[in-house]
């Protein structure tokens, strides 16, 4: 680091042929904006240094850091023969990944697409703690927890947002779509012109009232597709209790079990005609026999599993909250829930379906995919669609996801591996008589 007499740092000018370009938070470059770079460095030179540090491992050269932006236009404007001022700082790699977030953010807003890519980014490098994450990036938890909803946004859709194609409340409405129709649904906006309100119109008549669900729905609760969880973090979203991925919903419909009352309900005989009141006193309405309408069904008996099934959600919640208290204290708890949820759970394609690129490479890196793949094999299945990648990680030939629970589905919110069966490792009674004292 070169200091001036006044003990601050001082920019060093470097060839651009010896930068290479670091993470760079940042998806889209307006045209425009860049070619008035151009100019103004071709006029007056770059006045404000870029960040760099040295290339990791001993490598040669430097990574770029921050100044994504003025590297691209000295390029243009200087060629790679060029030269340019820079600010040099020795750095780890989680140091530079927030430091290019923070300069984004401070000397030209990124978009929140791009935000949303940085924050999973920083999330990742946290291992899952929202609190440290939100710390790193200077936000709120509330501003992270937006941002990593927007994550789940499809490419296009995030490109839309870039250019200002659609506005912010355009995106927080399809960001509870489920990714294969979001495409279809920005189509819709782009071309018909909707503004906010009428895309809010259109998503409500696509949805699902929960309130009229037939299953069990205490894996709605936590449901990003649960119009509950999207009112939670954005002022733009479709009415409260409302499930706003229908192909799920047909399908828990379809595969769900009657409901107690449902299955045990027999049919009421038809009603005996009521006797007639003859007393002298009795009107004369008094004395016509009522009949039961045809169309009136028999009224159900309220009963606990009937109020249960109204409550599914604050049961599961109620029943998690008890456990996690009920495991603090006692570490067995905890091993005996992850040992039953081994036993009943597995990760498949409805869960991989959740999430993003970025989010099923964290899942597959904690799950220990990325290790049994390699990066380069792993690297390469990224390029492919989501649906394809999440295919290819459940169908890794000689890795078995049975018994993996990743941090999302544990209490203590770390990764869980397989239970180790110790009579597969254990050596036999000979083996163990030779065995060296």
């Amino acid at each position: 680091m070169t200091l001036d007499t006044k003990g601050q740092q001082r920019a060093v000018v470097l060839p651009l042929s010896s930068i290479t370009p670091g993470y760079n938070p940042r998806r889209y470059f307006d045209s425009k904006a860049h070619e008035e770079l151009v100019a103004s460095l071709q006029l007056r030179g770059m006045l404000q240094p870029m960040l760099v540090r040295p290339a990791p491992d001993g490598g040669e050269g430097y990574l770029l850091v921050a100044g994504g932006r003025r590297y691209r236009a000295a390029l243009e404007a200087f060629g790679r023969d060029g030269n340019a001022p820079v600010l040099i700082r020795d750095m780890t790699d989680d140091e530079a990944v927030e430091a290019a977030i923070d300069e984004n953010d401070v000397r030209d807003d990124a978009s929140e697409t791009e935000q949303a890519d940085a924050a999973v980014r920083v999330l990742a490098a946290s291992q899952n703690d929202r609190a440290e994450a939100a710390r790193r990036l200077g936000w709120s938890p509330a501003k992270l927890d937006r941002r990593l909803a927007l994550a789940n946004l499809s490419e296009p859709v995030k490109l839309a947002l870039d250019e200002r194609r659609i506005k912010v409340g355009h995106a927080e409405l399809l960001a509870a779509v489920p990714g294969d129709k979001q495409e279809k649904a920005l189509d819709t906006i782009l071309t018909a012109g909707l503004d906010v309100n009428k895309t809010r119109e259109l998503l409500m008549r696509v949805t699902q009232s929960l309130a009229a669900a037939r299953f069990d729905k205490a894996e709605c609760t936590a449901c990003p597709f649960n119009s509950a969880a999207q009112r939670a973090l954005f002022a733009t979203h479709v009415e409260d209790g409302h499930c706003t991925n229908p192909g799920c919903f047909q399908l828990k419909t379809e595969s769900a079990e009657p409901v107690a009352d449902e299955k045990n309900a027999v049919p009421a005989p038809d009603a005996a005609p009521a006797e007639p009141d003859v007393s002298s006193s009795a009107p004369r309405s008094a004395i016509v026999p009522k009949k039961a309408s045809p169309t009136e069904a028999p009224k159900q008996t309220v009963n606990a599993a009937m109020i249960a099934s109204r409550a599914a959600d604050v049961r599961e919640s109620a029943w998690r909250a008890a456990l996690i208290q009920a495991g603090e204290g006692d570490p067995e708890i905890l091993r005996a829930f992850e040992s039953i949820l081994r036993d009943t759970w597995k990760v498949d394609a409805v869960f991989l379906g959740r999430f993003g690129k970025d989010e099923l490479k964290f899942i597959a890196k904690e799950c220990g995919l990325i290790d049994h793949m390699g990066t380069k094999a792993f690297a390469k299945l990224m390029q492919a669609k989501t649906d394809a990648i999440v295919a290819g990680m459940l169908n890794a030939t000689g890795f078995d996801w049975s018994g993996r629970l990743p941090g999302a589905l544990t209490l203590d919110g770390k990764y869980s591996p397989p239970a180790v069966d110790a009579s597969v490792n254990a050596p036999s009674t000979t083996e163990k008589d030779s065995l060296p004292c």
